[in-house]
């Protein structure tokens, strides 16, 4: 199975770094999930009556990440971490999209904890998954628009393999080739944080909720932990 691993210059750099993984095989994605439906709905219910509201780029959680992007020339009011843009929605429209139960999961559980998160069918996967900075010469397409090509920036931080780049921008967009829908049944899912020492406890409560929403509806689920000094696991689960 393919590896997941931080490159060591993006170690170097953001040596705080913790992201965790968690693998689902035999995921069933056209089955009912309904405790990850009573996630969002909860979500939503608790956003209406004033009772929590998501992160905003005002919360040291999402500053951090907006640091990040200017530190490798990206402007983040204009390409926002995915959480920061998931939360926005969220804030504005009062709902979280429905894209299908495994997307849904992850989404529910990265804006309820203010972390960014994103999660590639390894089926798709060419060779290992590294985070890395780009070259500028690699490919990538966005998701929903498979007709598109576009090419990092140098110095710019990607989720990549042998094929091509999978996520932009570490969390902004992930590529159309790697999607995760109804039909991707072996999936690794990412929760991560730049500060470690500060929210390493949110993201191991994350990484537990959104194993816990999976588990009824995957033959078997594992986590494990990136860090500047353990920087690759497997995504066997």
């Amino acid at each position: 199975m393919p590896a997941v691993r931080i490159a060591p210059a993006v170690a170097e750099a953001f040596p705080n770094a913790l992201i965790a993984l968690v693998t689902a095989s035999g995921l069933r994605g056209h089955d009912a999930w309904p405790d990850t439906v009573a996630a969002l709905e909860d979500l939503e219910r608790q956003l209406a009556d004033g009772a929590w509201q998501p992160a905003d780029e005002t919360d040291p959680r999402i500053q951090a990440w907006h640091t990040a992007y200017r530190s490798f020339g990206t402007n983040p009011r204009r390409i926002r971490p995915s959480v920061d843009a998931l939360g926005r929605r969220l804030a504005k429209k009062g709902t979280l999209p429905r894209i299908n139960p495994a997307v849904d999961s992850y989404n529910a559980v990265s804006v309820r904890h203010g972390l960014p998160a994103g999660a590639f069918d390894l089926d798709r996967v060419a060779g290992d998954i590294e985070i890395r900075p780009a070259h500028g010469t690699e490919s990538f397409t966005p998701l929903g628009e498979p007709d598109t090509i576009e090419h990092p920036k140098p110095g710019e931080v990607i989720y990549a393999d042998t094929t091509g780049v999978l996520t932009r921008h570490w969390n902004h967009r992930d590529s159309h080739r790697t999607r995760v829908t109804e039909d991707s049944s072996h999936v690794v899912f990412a929760l991560e944080t730049l500060h470690a020492d500060r929210d390493g406890h949110l993201v191991k409560t994350a990484a537990d909720e959104l194993r816990a929403l999976l588990a009824p509806h995957a033959e078997q689920t594992t986590v494990s932990y990136l860090t500047s000094t353990q920087p690759q696991a497997t995504t066997t689960a």
